[in-house]
């Protein structure tokens, strides 16, 4: 829950916004939270529309709409799997995304600029749980280090930008996300949405078990997204001078998460609960783990008055029953 400074939430209602990846499960938890504080001047572009890649495409829609704010958060995404499979893509996509994006804000004048990151972005072995100043202190993941890289090259982008130009350009690292418009496709997704559509097809099925990727000892936190959506309308209502009192020196990010993390074992075992699967659970340890351990340090945005509202068990009940509509509608594999 958080408190929304009102003067800064008037000028947010008033403002043209553009969210910037609205169909994806961040996006559009972003831009349910702005409707549900009457924000009316919404700008939305689907890839069809203005590819973000493209830099002439997004100057062009940039000089042509002129939006006040902008959520960043289109991105490539994706699971172990497929981090190993598309590495440049994964950097080359998301490298262009925050470039054209950020550099076109600071041309037309933006009044600011939200940017989207990933707990990702910090050492493989970094101290649990991570802070922001132990960014760039150690070596990255191996499996998802070019999305990790284009993620730290976003962060640094806004803060370069700060420096130069005086701009007020923020960014926010979340935690592993989960909830509405999650990507389910086993090729692709991440872990959670994997097995919520593992124990829920081996259920259907009649499987006798279900297998999970590494040793299930790796330990991970978990952030509902519409509890992200709220600590980004939060994080873009705060008074300038305000959000950089608690960013110096690192001068534009800030981590969001609950501060709590369980096993992947646990996260099976809960997800096997809530769909209602009788069968067994196998570990295949040929698969990689990844990180050892994920748990962030929000206690700077938590100084600033936001925290998490979501239990863990209620969100991942709430997104199994949003995955079940969907099925029934024949939609199970990503939502872009």
């Amino acid at each position: 829950m958080s408190n929304f400074d009102q003067t800064e939430l008037q000028q947010l209602q008033t403002g043209k916004i553009f969210v910037a990846g609205h169909r994806g499960m961040v996006g559009s938890a972003i831009v349910r939270q702005l409707e549900a504080e009457n924000c009316e001047r919404l700008i939305l572009r689907t890839r069809d529309e203005v590819d973000l890649t493209d830099q002439n495409s997004v100057e062009d829609f940039m000089q042509s709409e002129r939006p006040d704010y902008i959520f960043l958060a289109a991105a490539k995404v994706g699971g172990i799997h497929a981090n190993n499979t598309y590495p440049a893509d994964f950097i080359n996509d998301n490298l262009l995304i925050s470039s054209n994006i950020i550099r076109s804000a600071y041309r037309n004048n933006a009044k600011r600029l939200l940017f989207l990151g990933s707990s990702c972005i910090y050492p493989r072995l970094a101290p649990q749980p991570m802070p922001e100043n132990c960014l760039l202190t150690g070596q990255l993941e191996s499996t998802n280090e070019p999305y990790a890289i284009a993620k730290i090259a976003g962060i640094k982008l806004c803060e370069s930008f700060n420096r130069q130009y005086g701009t007020d350009y923020r960014s926010l690292m979340p935690t592993n996300l989960y909830g509405q418009n999650d990507n389910f496709d086993l090729k692709t997704s991440h872990v959670l949405p994997a097995l919520i559509r593992k124990f829920h097809e081996a259920k259907t099925n009649g499987t006798p078990s279900v297998e999970v990727w590494g040793t299930g000892t790796v330990r991970r936190e978990f952030l509902h997204v519409d509890d992200l959506a709220v600590a980004c309308l939060f994080v873009m209502c705060l008074p300038t001078e305000r959000y950089h009192s608690v960013t110096k020196p690192m001068l534009s990010h800030l981590n969001v998460g609950t501060g709590t993390d369980l096993t992947i074992r646990e996260l099976a075992e809960l997800i096997k609960d809530i769909v209602g699967f009788d069968g067994a659970i196998t570990f295949n340890t040929d698969q990689p783990d990844g990180t050892p351990q994920k748990r962030m340090d929000a206690s700077r945005l938590q100084a600033l008055g936001w925290e998490a509202g979501i239990a863990l068990r209620d969100g991942i009940e709430e997104t199994y029953h949003w995955y079940l509509n969907q099925t029934v509608n024949g939609k199970v594999g990503a939502i872009v």
